[in-house]
């Protein structure tokens, strides 16, 4: 089941300024960062609040890492904002995009990829989302005693 917004993907031209701006402006904190070499991005989580099934909600900052990298191409035709939306389950996310394939959305990954945080991800096609990318997320499992 979905349980949560997980996070909503920005995109941007430089990781360490769109940081401290989210810091400053709103005192968002920068829990996680990252190179995914995979996606070609540079990333930042930072964390808004908590919730209720354990997981969290966040802001991921992309910044390309190479010219040819999705977050790359997404700013050249868009500019710096809004990428993605990303809803987070507390179940198999593979089992998640199946059960919305079977609604007729397509999903864009065979099977799940690595995402920020050890997570599992895979994304559904915008056009069969209103226009919206949008990535379904398991969040990584937490040690025993955290």
């Amino acid at each position: 089941m979905l349980t949560r917004i997980d996070h909503i993907g920005i995109a941007c031209r430089d990781l360490d300024a769109t940081v401290e701006f989210y810091r400053r402006t709103y005192g968002f904190t920068d829990v996680h960062t990252e190179v995914n070499e995979e996606q070609g991005v540079r990333e930042a989580m930072l964390k808004i609040n908590d919730a209720g099934d354990g997981g969290a909600t966040y802001l991921q900052l992309l910044e390309p890492i190479r010219d040819d990298s999705p977050i790359a191409k997404f700013l050249a035709r868009n500019g710096e904002g809004v990428h993605h939306i990303a809803f987070g389950t507390d179940g198999d996310v593979q089992e998640e995009a199946d059960g919305i394939a079977a609604k007729g959305v397509r999903v864009l990954y065979d099977r799940p990829r690595r995402g920020s945080m050890g997570s599992r991800i895979t994304f559904l096609h915008p056009k069969d989302c209103g226009g919206v990318l949008t990535e379904l997320v398991q969040a990584a499992a937490k040690p025993a005693g955290h």
